[in-house]
């Protein structure tokens, strides 16, 4: 794993990585998808509101797991000071708020025919919405950083407090009585029917495949960046030197 904290042989490998996971999973997220449009049937309870949970669910698991990924990245650059670990995680924040935000967006679509409302402040629509808002805090406080030029530090010990929220998030359906249905899938079984829980779980793969992709690309265009604005700055550096000797030789 220390090995690919360079930057040169993460980037080799990121080239040939990065689209492997994105073309993979275009491949799975829309055959899943597709499946669950057209062939799954209506289910008992739900009727056809059912097919948005093969959107719903990958969201959900991957704001979730997006947070999860700034936290132990917030950890290596705390601990172990890894060059890319702010970058990955910088590079994480923003898909994993998409995601967020098309689990809220879908969980209300979801929501209405179901419940009657678009929204109930119960757990886990509430904690969820907070990582939404963990997420923007985040990001602004990282763009301050690179515009600022201030310590990455904050934005990681921020990334790691934050973590607090993602197993209240998990188990607010069990904690607190809630109009959200109780877990579907725990350890070693599921209350999914397999007719909906394979290509459920092929969705699930699929985004995670996707999200893979979009953070190694994001990745490298921050290093390009990085790498963009040390070039400047050392020209600039070598630019003024010439100046300040001549005007010290004229001063002599």
């Amino acid at each position: 794993m220390h090995i690919y904290a360079n930057p040169t042989r993460f980037l080799k490998l990121a080239k040939w990585l990065a689209p492997l996971l994105l073309w993979s999973g275009l491949a799975l997220s829309l055959g899943a998808m597709a499946y669950g449009v057209f062939s799954v049937p209506p289910d008992r309870l739900m009727g056809e509101t059912v097919r948005i949970l093969f959107i719903h669910v990958p969201a959900a698991w991957l704001g979730m797991g997006g947070w999860t990924g700034i936290a132990i990245s917030s950890a290596m650059l705390l601990i172990w000071k890894h060059p890319l670990a702010g970058i990955a995680a910088r590079a994480i924040a923003l898909p994993g708020m998409t995601f967020t935000a098309v689990c809220l967006a879908t969980g209300s679509i979801w929501g209405r025919p179901t419940w009657g409302t678009w929204w109930v402040w119960d757990g886990r629509l509430t904690s969820m919405l907070v990582l939404l808002f963990l997420y923007a805090g985040y990001i602004a406080l990282t763009q301050a950083a690179a515009r600022e030029g201030g310590s990455a530090k904050i934005a990681a010990i921020f990334g790691l407090v934050g973590a607090i929220n993602v197993p209240i998030i998990n188990r607010s359906v069990v904690w607190w009585n809630s109009l959200h249905q109780p877990p579907s899938i725990t350890m070693g079984k599921s209350a999914i029917d397999g007719a909906y829980l394979v290509p459920l779980l092929v969705a699930v793969i699929g985004f995670s495949l996707l999200f893979g992709a979009i953070v190694l690309m994001r990745m490298r265009a921050l290093i390009a960046e990085e790498q963009v604005a040390a070039r400047l700055r050392r020209r600039a550096l070598d630019e003024d030197t010439p100046a300040s000797m001549a005007a010290g030789m004229e001063t002599a």
